[in-house]
């Protein structure tokens, strides 16, 4: 799944976006999982920072 939205990121307006892929620790089992989600260039920063202040 992932090959697809890459290869949908790269035509087009899509380069204005960026994959961004975050680990969360949960804090019930201590395992980690991953969080992926699309933002706009311009607000990768902020998408960390949230998932940051999410945990």
């Amino acid at each position: 799944m992932a090959k697809k939205v890459v290869a949908t990121l790269k035509t087009g307006r899509g380069k204005e976006y960026s994959k961004v892929i975050t680990m969360v620790r949960s804090a019930k089992t201590g395992a980690y999982s991953f969080k992926e989600i699309i933002a706009h260039n311009d607000h990768v920063k902020d998408a960390l920072t949230a998932a940051k202040n999410a945990q």
